[in-house]
This record gives structure tokens, C-alpha cells and sequence, in this order.
């Protein structure tokens, strides 16, 4: 005993021997979830608390970006965890064969059933675009009189790299069918530009740059709670909204299979849950006590939603109609 105790001492340098690796896992999410103002640290922390290991967030653009960055890395990536895909691109994801089933029996509080058995939810929301309130007095109310408001510029983000883009594209589509085009050939007078993410549209939003920006329901409730802000508002529109689902999956080839289940249960955890709404700013997925901020103003009636493979059969040609509209 004495003498492999003075062995581990003599090998302290390289303490694998004796001690074992600290275990990493790697998680692939969005930017905006890693920044400072974001749930990235408070998770990273509570996880690393309860876990013995070294929980590495690591930033991949915007939420469709993740899965590009996954396919192109392939088998060879180094995530363990990819966090921040939605319903809109889970049918895709699951064709890539990199991940895996999670055998996980969830109890969830969601306006859908949830039966999918590869990804997990761990938060969800409503698109909108959010205004400054001081500024347009009179919101528009649909998307045809957002087209006919030529004083209004607004910012979206591109479904090629943006969940929000995306969403973007299923909400309208969702909404008016095949008559999606007119509508974006209505709105492309209006789009002062489009981001590749959320984070910099909400940014010039928040310069000034631009009247509306899209968003969720939920943002005017960071301006609310965390600055006493009630000038920020979400435009409910009569067409209804489109919900977002947001989703983490397990790689295939982790080499970190046990501690990447045990990070999945914890995201459905009251510990992590209730660090979401007022970091994400966005619905958790178990049932809360939330502030009066987040109160819904959707009905069931007002939701609108694609499953996944609905999403996946409408997305090229929703997008092929984008291009063409948008690159007159």
C-alpha cells in the first residue's frame, strides 16, 4: 500500500496514472447560449458541481450552423453533445447517422407531444418581431400590413446558418401555404438586412438600426426583468406564430457515452430548467413558476408547427422561393 502510494507521488506530474483524467465533454451549441449574458456559465457550473468532470460549451455560430459544422467534421468531431438544433432540422439531423437514441423516458410540459427518441427539448418559444414601442406606436398586425408599412425596416436572419431564419420561413409558409411568395416578395422592400445569426440582428435592433427584428414572443421579457424596460414589445400577429422546439442530441461516436446521458438528464432537471427562462429567454420544457413577463399572449388557436418531417419536406422549396425573391 505504502509502496504504491510513494509510486503515485513519484508520478504526480502525470497524475493520469494514479489518479485518472479529469473527464471532458464537449458540447457544440450556438454562440448566443455561451456568452456571458447567456445560460452557458450558470450551466456549465451547476454541471460540473454534481459531475467531477469538465464541461466544455463550445460556440458553432447559429443554431443551423451546429449541424453543418457536425456534418463536416463527420465521425472524426470532437462534440459529445450538439445543443441548440430545433424541430425544423431534427429529420435532416437524424439522416446524417451521427447520433444516437437516448433511451430516455421524459416527463415534459409542452404545448406537443414528444415522443421522439433521439433528441430531447430543453426549451421552446414563439417567433415574433419585436419594436420599440416609444418609437412605432401602432405595431402591424399581420404580415401583409408589415409589406404595406414601407416606413418600417426590419432585420432576419438567413435559414441557411439561423434557426430564427428558418423559423422564419416555416412560420410564413405555415400561415399562407403556397401563397408564401407574395408574401416575401410584399416584405423584401422592408428587410434592411439579413444576418447570419440572432445575435447580430437583435444587435442592430438595439442600435437603432432597424424598427423590427425577429425574435420571440419571450425577448421584450429580458427588458422587462433585467432592465425595468417596458418599451420593447412583440407584434402578435393574427396569422398565428410559429413554435420553436429546441433540441440536444448525443453524437453517435462519443467517447464519453455515460457522462453524455447524465448531461441530458440534467438538462431536463430542475437545475438546469430553471436557469433558462431568464438567461434564454425562452419557455422551459418541465413545469415552473415563471414571471408575469413570460405570460403567453399565443393561444393554441394562434400556434402554429410543423413536425420534423412536415419541416424537412417543405424547407428546399421554402428556401429555393426565399432565394429567388430576395436575390431581385
Amino acid at each position: 500500500m505504502l509502496k504504491n502510494f510513494i509510486t503515485c507521488l513519484v508520478f504526480l506530474s502525470t497524475t493520469t496514472l494514479c489518479f485518472g483524467e479529469t473527464n471532458i465533454l464537449k458540447v457544440y451549441t450556438y454562440d448566443s447560449f455561451i456568452s456571458d449574458w447567456g445560460p452557458g456559465p450558470a450551466i456549465e457550473k451547476s454541471f460540473e458541481d454534481r459531475c467531477d468532470c469538465d464541461l466544455q460549451l463550445i460556440g458553432a455560430g447559429d443554431g443551423a450552423s451546429l449541424l453543418a459544422r457536425l456534418q463536416l467534421e463527420g465521425k472524426n468531431t470532437d462534440a459529445d453533445v450538439i445543443l441548440g438544433l430545433d424541430t425544423n432540422l431534427l429529420a435532416r439531423a437524424k439522416e446524417t447517422g451521427l447520433f444516437t437514441k437516448h433511451n430516455k423516458t421524459l416527463d415534459l410540459n409542452l404545448p406537443v407531444n414528444w415522443d421522439d427518441d433521439t433528441f430531447i427539448p430543453f426549451d421552446w418559444g414563439y417567433f415574433a418581431f419585436v419594436y420599440n414601442s416609444e418609437k412605432i406606436k401602432s405595431a402591424p398586425k399581420n404580415f401583409i400590413e408589415l409589406a404595406e408599412r414601407s416606413e418600417l425596416k426590419i432585420v432576419i436572419q438567413d435559414p441557411r446558418s439561423s434557426t430564427p431564419g428558418l423559423g422564419l420561413l416555416m412560420w410564413i409558409k405555415a400561415a399562407y401555404g403556397d401563397d408564401a411568395p407574395r408574401i416575401w416578395a410584399g416584405l423584401a422592400p422592408n428587410i434592411l438586412t439579413v444576418t447570419k445569426g440572432w445575435s447580430e440582428a437583435y444587435g442592430l435592433f438595439m442600435d437603432g438600426e432597424a424598427d423590427m427584428v425577429l425574435s420571440y414572443t419571450t425577448s421584450p421579457a429580458y427588458h422587462i426583468i433585467a432592465e425595468n424596460d417596458l418599451s420593447k414589445k412583440a407584434a402578435i400577429f393574427e396569422e398565428g406564430h410559429y413554435m420553436q422546439i429546441e433540441v440536444a442530441g448525443k453524437v453517435l461516436n462519443t467517447d464519453q457515452s455515460d457522462l453524455a446521458d447524465e448531461f441530458l438528464e440534467f438538462m431536463v432537471s430542475d437545475a438546469f430548467q430553471n436557469i433558462i427562462p431568464t438567461t434564454n429567454w425562452m419557455y422551459p420544457v418541465i413545469k415552473l413558476d415563471l414571471h408575469e413577463a413570460f405570460l403567453s399572449p399565443i393561444s393554441e388557436e394562434m400556434s402554429l408547427f410543423f413536425d420534423a418531417k412536415v419541416a424537412q419536406k417543405l424547407r428546399e422549396p421554402a428556401l429555393n422561393e426565399w432565394l429567388e425573391i430576395l436575390s431581385k
